[in-house]
């Protein structure tokens, strides 16, 4: 029995050692692995989120500046518009250069409740405000209003009491009960010094996308050939480039920053109408 149990030695210092050795090593290269992975997760994240961003960015831009001129804008210009003089429907390096301001009807939260006639310049809406109360209409920065779509027009005075806007010249068109009134604005895309798209519809900036690193235009005529005259303008060639918040240390181009471009054709379908 004495020899037994002195045959049942312990672990040696060496044998422990080694085995430390051992599960250090292996538990470095499970915390590598572990850090790795986690790193190219952030990584793909941040490049999913600017890729998100792109596309939304872009996404807006296109249905809004589409429809520049919408509402027969050129019946009003030049057009005052927050201090700013229009002379067309499209604005390009206005009101900073790599920035694009577009004339446009917006806003259908008022109609007709009763005809309007040729020649007749006075029309009665619905309502003169939208549901959180801002008023639509004005005699100074929301004078101009296009009725159906179809004729613009310029606003004298408003009638507050019956709703009845007096214009500054007569009706072209005859206007249906129920036909929408637009205010034409003056909508603006630039992107700020903190890398972010903002929309400015005469109500101040307001950020549409971050991340956004440069925002360019080129502005092609019918025929796919670029023009810098604004009334020939026919197609609007926007490109953006987005780029991650935070530097990857083992991306070496582009000072650490993981970048995505995307650029597309907008098509105008007001002008030359």
């Amino acid at each position: 029995m004495k020899k037994i149990f002195q045959k049942q030695n312990g672990v040696s210092l060496i044998e422990l050692l080694v085995a430390l050795v051992i599960s250090t090593i292996l538990i470095a290269a499970i915390y590598r692995t572990f850090i790795g992975q986690q790193k190219s997760y952030a990584v793909q994240e941040q490049i999913v989120d600017i890729q998100q961003n792109v596309r939304f960015a872009i996404s807006s831009m296109m249905k809004e500046i589409k429809m520049a001129g919408f509402g027969n804008v050129s019946m009003v210009l030049p057009a005052t518009i927050n201090g700013t003089n229009y002379a067309n429907i499209v604005n390009p390096d206005t009101p900073a250069a790599n920035a694009l301001t577009i004339l446009s009807g917006v806003n259908t939260s008022s109609t007709l409740t009763a005809e309007g006639t040729v020649s007749q310049n006075q029309i009665i809406v619905s309502t003169l405000t939208d549901s959180l109360g801002n008023q639509l209409f004005d005699t100074s920065n929301k004078k101009y209003i296009s009725i159906g779509g179809v004729e613009s027009n310029t606003v004298f005075s408003i009638d507050s009491g019956t709703k009845t806007i007096t214009l500054t010249t007569p009706l072209v068109f005859k206007h249906v009960v129920g036909t929408p009134v637009f205010t034409i604005r003056a909508l603006t895309y630039q992107v700020d010094p903190g890398n972010i798209l903002m929309r400015n519809d005469g109500g101040g900036n307001q950020p549409e996308a971050d991340g956004i690193e440069t925002l360019q235009f080129q502005y092609l005529d019918a025929d796919g050939i670029v023009t810098a005259t604004p009334a020939n303008i026919r197609i609007i060639r926007v490109s953006l480039i987005a780029r991650t918040n935070i530097q990857d240390p083992d991306y070496k181009d582009g000072g650490g920053y993981r970048r995505r471009e995307i650029a597309s054709n907008i098509h105008l379908r007001n002008m030359g109408i």
